[in-house]
């Protein structure tokens, strides 16, 4: 029953030795555990701002890569949109320059035609006129086959050269 009961000597230096050990403990470990959970507080705090400003860049960096990322959209539609102009225009001057080259050659072959119809009515009125000096050289042989109308027609062609 000792241990039910404690007698005043045990408790005595059961105490002498708690308060001996009690003050080595708060004279030489709690300042080295204070100073540990200080510096392991320092650390977490140091942590959780470094985290913070860590999350604030990682924002202004997801806000600046979405800047980034519009500006290229913009970029490539322009870039489209110029493409697609650039295309157009190219097309554009193709079909002028095929109206161009189209309305030269319906013009060219207008000349063309217009000069083998100026040559072709140039021959048939040659063609005429060499077949009717040929009919009027056999008529007037005929008629003036005697030398007295070969004489008259001869005066009367020089009358009408002079009055012209």
């Amino acid at each position: 029953m000792e241990l039910i009961s404690p007698d005043f000597g045990f408790i005595f230096w059961m105490t002498l030795a708690f308060g001996i050990v009690f003050f080595f403990i708060a004279k030489f470990a709690f300042p080295v555990i204070n100073k540990m959970l200080k510096q392991r507080e320092e650390k977490i705090t140091e942590a959780l701002e470094k985290a913070e400003r860590t999350h604030e860049e990682m924002e202004k960096l997801q806000a600046h890569n979405e800047i980034l990322l519009q500006q290229a959209r913009e970029e490539r539609e322009r870039m489209l949109n110029e493409a697609r102009q650039s295309s157009e225009k190219i097309i554009e001057d193709a079909k002028a320059k095929a109206k161009v080259e189209a309305d030269r050659m319906v013009e060219s072959a207008k000349e063309s035609i217009e000069n083998e119809y100026k040559a072709a009515m140039t021959e048939i009125k040659n063609g005429i006129a060499n077949i009717s000096i040929k009919v009027a050289e056999k008529i007037l042989q005929q008629e003036l086959s005697k030398d007295n109308a070969q004489m008259d027609y001869i005066d009367k062609i020089i009358k009408d050269a002079e009055n012209q």
